[in-house]
Order: structure tokens, then C-alpha cells, then sequence
């Protein structure tokens, strides 16, 4: 790919470049809803990461969709890395991946092999997460953006929505914080290129084993972190009876985040979710740079999950020996004045 390519290429993506919380929920406030179907388990009306439809007494089916630009230069590694972002919510919501569809939007005058690298990495990824790749819709379009329609299966009674978490849960989260400000830092050259490799094994890493782990154990919520950040994906687990209090120390970063915040290599999703979150958190002796990983748009990051506390250090246990790098990073409580506290 010739330099001209690269700046066609890779304009800054991922996550980053959802549309804010904010804006989203004054458009979806105002959609018809119709008549109520009572098998439609989880819809919209809980921002939950996929909908849930049962279709017998012991099977419901998860669907989902996600796609963006690309955020790295490489295209097979941005197909692995948008693949691995849409097959998550399945995961999400504790259910198995089982097929797939392309989305595909690409210049008709930019070299196919771009767009045959991009899909080959989404096609690996869905063969890893043990799906079928069964078609899928193309545009011509004058930016290129990639990702899945994804359609899996779980029990009716095994769901893990993102709000039925109780107060005394355990939060684990399994993956390392930074992804969109290390690839915010790399379109202007201030991360190495072991700080990206870093963010890119981060991306690239299924939830599929983590979601597994999980089965065992007595999760009551669960939710992926992607766009809207750890704290807004984190604000969607409270509700009228329970708040969220973190720990920053143990909340994991990926090499060089911290670096890129601290100079200010932000982006304009992180602001987004500054703007609709922050009224709703309280810091308390948190360093500038440790909030803004935190409201940083996540791509393809780590399942949160809310667990029993009584096996919460059991199943942290099996998730590092599984070789994540997960973290029990706080629990929820009791209703404070505020949403989340954060230390």
C-alpha cells in the first residue's frame, strides 16, 4: 500500500467514531416502538449490547451488528480487529457465536486486495469464534468501513443483561484500558511500535474464552466495553437501586494510554463521553490522564462483568490462568448520590 493509500486508509476509526451517547439517545427516544412482542427478551430499551428474541422455551437468539473505518493502516489486521469488536456482544450477553454476515462499504477506485486482506482477517476471526461466515452486503462508498452482522444462541434463562447487577457484586473486567488513545497517538507517531502491538493483541483477542469462564460461575450482568468508554458502558450496570464505586489502581492500561492522555492525543469520542457521563461520576483524587482512559472509546475491549462476590476471586482466578489480563476493578453498591465513584 503506497503512502497515498495509507492516508485514504486509515483516517481514524474504530469505536472512536460512534456517534456519542447523548445524541443517540434523543433519536431512539423519539422512535415508534409498536405493539410490545413478548418474546422479544432485550431490545433497545435498555442500551444492552445486543437484542434477544426466544424462539422456544430454551432457545433465544442474540443479534447484533458493528461496524467502522479502520483505525490502524494494516486492512487484514483492522478486518481481524472490527470482526473481533462485532462478535463480542454475543459474548456479551452470554451467548455462543453461530453466523455471520459481511458489511462492506469500499472505494470501487482502491486496490481489491485491500478490501480481500480486510475480509480474510474478519473470515479468520469468525472461524475462530467457532461461526460460519454466510454472506453478507456491499457498497461503493468513498471511505472504507468494515464489520459483522452476527447472529448466536443462548438459553432464555442464561441472558446476561447489563443492568441486573446487585449491590455487593464484584466487578471484573478482563481486558486492558487505552485502545483509542494509543491509536489516536500512532496516527501522529508518539507510541511505538510495541505500544501498538500491545493495543493490537488487545483487539484482536477474542472474549470468547473469557464468556466461557463466566458460565460457570454466578455472573448477574455483564456488558462489553466499546465506544462509549469503561465509565459509560460501566453506567449502563446502575440504575435506581445500585451505583458503582472503581478503583483506579487496579484498573490495567495499556502501555503508553497514560503517555498519550497526559499530551493530550485525545479523541473526539472520549470528549463525547466526557460530556454525557460526567455529571454522573464523582472522582475522587483521580489524575487527569487515569479520567480520560477511562471515557477513552474502546475497540474490541474487555467484557465487565458483575459477579457473586463469593466467587468473584475463583473466577478471577480462571481468567488469568486462561492467560487475560483481567482485574477486579470495584463492585456495586448501594444507590449513592452519584451513578459511579471513582478513587
Amino acid at each position: 500500500m503506497n503512502n497515498t493509500e495509507n492516508k485514504i486508509f486509515c483516517k481514524g476509526g474504530g469505536c472512536t467514531a460512534k456517534l456519542g451517547a447523548g445524541v443517540l439517545e434523543r433519536v431512539l427516544s423519539r422512535l415508534p416502538r409498536g405493539e410490545k412482542d413478548e418474546n422479544l427478551l432485550i431490545g433497545f430499551d435498555s442500551s444492552d449490547d445486543a437484542a434477544a428474541y426466544q424462539v422456544s422455551d430454551d432457545l433465544a437468539i442474540v443479534q447484533t451488528l458493528d461496524f467502522f473505518p479502520p483505525m490502524i493502516e494494516d486492512p487484514y489486521l483492522f478486518g481481524q480487529i472490527a470482526a473481533t469488536n462485532a462478535l463480542s456482544d454475543i459474548y456479551a450477553m452470554g451467548g455462543e457465536v453461530k453466523t455471520a454476515l459481511n458489511i462492506v462499504c469500499f472505494p470501487e477506485t482502491m486496490d481489491l486486495n485491500i478490501l480481500g486482506e480486510i475480509m480474510r482477517g474478519g473470515s479468520e476471526k469468525v472461524i475462530e469464534a467457532g461461526g460460519t461466515l454466510a454472506g453478507g452486503h456491499s457498497i461503493a462508498d468513498s471511505d472504507i468501513k468494515y464489520g459483522l452482522s452476527v447472529m448466536g444462541t443462548v438459553h432464555p434463562d442464561k441472558i446476561l443483561a447489563n443492568d441486573s447487577g446487585k449491590a455487593g457484586d464484584v466487578l471484573i473486567f478482563t481486558k486492558k484500558l487505552g485502545t483509542g488513545l494509543i491509536c489516536t497517538g500512532n496516527r501522529v507517531g508518539e507510541v511505538s511500535k510495541e505500544q501498538l502491538a500491545g493495543a493490537i493483541i488487545s483487539m484482536t483477542t477474542l472474549n470468547k474464552r473469557a464468556a466461557e469462564i463466566a458460565k460457570d460461575f454466578r455472573v448477574h450482568a455483564c456488558t462489553d466495553v466499546t465506544g462509549f468508554g469503561f465509565l459509560g458502558h460501566l453506567l449502563e450496570m446502575t440504575g435506581p437501586e445500585v451505583s458503582a464505586k472503581i478503583d483506579t489502581s487496579k484498573i490495567k492500561v495499556l502501555d503508553g494510554a497514560i503517555y498519550c492522555a497526559e499530551e493530550f492525543l485525545l479523541t473526539a469520542g472520549g470528549q463525547r463521553n466526557r460530556n454525557h457521563v460526567g455529571d454522573k461520576v464523582e472522582f475522587v483524587d483521580v489524575p487527569f490522564a487515569m479520567e480520560e482512559v477511562l471515557f477513552d472509546p474502546q475497540t474490541a475491549g474487555g467484557l465487565l462483568f458483575a459477579v457473586d462476590p463469593e466467587d468473584a476471586d475463583l473466577m478471577l482466578s480462571r481468567l488469568k490462568q486462561a492467560g487475560l489480563p483481567a482485574s477486579k476493578v470495584g463492585e456495586l453498591v448501594k444507590k449513592q448520590e452519584k451513578d459511579i465513584i471513582v478513587y
